[in-house]
């Protein structure tokens, strides 16, 4: 088998797999009523930790090494005071921008 050849088989079964995957909770979904309370509970948690897991590397690490004392962790904290105190996603998005452009001035 060529190298082209496997690359396509290997695409196509992630693929596959990928759809099977994603698929498989369309089919659950009606049962997701029995799940115990606890359950349910964390799973509607798990698009926040997603986020979480998406936005942490690029706040503590921006250059591959970790940065406690930068623009963008100070960023980050005043974004996330925006978050808690006024539970708006606009709103947080827009002064994380302005904090980060802001410090990136500042402190360079």
């Amino acid at each position: 088998m060529s190298l082209v050849t496997t690359a396509w088989v290997v695409i196509i079964a992630a693929g596959m797999l990928t759809f099977a995957a994603r698929g498989s909770f369309l089919l659950a979904a009606g049962r997701l009523e029995r799940l115990p309370p606890p359950v349910l509970e964390l799973l509607q948690l798990i698009p926040a930790a997603a986020l979480a897991a998406l936005i942490a590397p690029a706040v503590l690490r921006p250059d591959g090494e970790v940065v406690l004392l930068g623009p963008r962790p100070l960023a980050g904290l005043v974004a996330l005071v925006v978050a808690i105190v006024a539970r708006n996603v606009l709103l947080t998005i827009g002064v994380g921008l302005a904090a980060v452009v802001g410090f990136e001035l500042l402190l360079g």
